[in-house]
């Protein structure tokens, strides 16, 4: 079985989004800046990564990431299954996306993903979906892709992991183009 692995952008101040982030302005003022190293990856480290979260065989999210994408319009990738953690039912535009389930139980969703990815990873998208995952033991790996830029404001990661402190295994480092690192933790709880 895979991993569940987190894949983050983050602004080196630790901001996954700027502020004034809104459902029309769902990175926030300047958060565009923390994914200009996906398009387009040119090869290299970069494109590694991203073929890496392209291969992955499921995808849990929060409905903060999952609603302002559009549902990546009920395909993120290669028709993989879709878990979206919310409290609210899913909206009537997501109701056509085969692929997509909603759920507010987090437990469920990332052990119906394991299963459904079989031995590939689950990509995890959303902070708060990873705070809820780290807080439940659910959250096997970090990989962080350090833009080197400060915000300065805006949404942080790890703001509200409400869980005892973790340790990390550094799996490995990789230097990117256009400056981006991109950082993989092994979570040890």
């Amino acid at each position: 079985m895979g991993n569940t692995v987190l894949y983050m952008s983050m602004s080196l101040d630790g901001f996954i989004a700027g502020p004034n982030e809104t459902d029309e302005n769902g990175l926030g003022d300047g958060g565009g800046r923390l994914h200009e190293w996906v398009f387009p990856p040119e090869g290299g480290a970069n494109a590694q990564v991203v073929d890496e979260f392209m291969s992955t065989g499921a995808v849990v999210a929060g409905r903060g990431t999952f609603e302002p994408a559009e549902g990546w319009h009920g395909d993120h990738h290669d028709g993989v299954p879709i878990w979206v953690l919310s409290r609210r039912p899913m909206p009537d535009w997501a109701r056509g996306m085969s692929a997509v389930h909603y759920t507010n139980d987090i437990a469920a969703a990332f052990r119906d993903a394991r299963q459904a990815a079989g031995d590939k990873d689950v990509l995890v998208h959303g902070a708060a979906t990873a705070q809820r995952a780290i807080a439940a033991a659910l959250l096997d790996e970090l990989e962080i892709h350090l833009v080197p830029v400060l915000l300065g404001e805006g949404r942080r990661l790890f703001e509200h992991l409400g869980s005892p402190r973790r340790e990390l295994e550094r799996v490995r480092v990789l230097p990117g183009e256009g400056g981006v690192t991109h950082l993989r933790y092994r979570i040890r709880y």
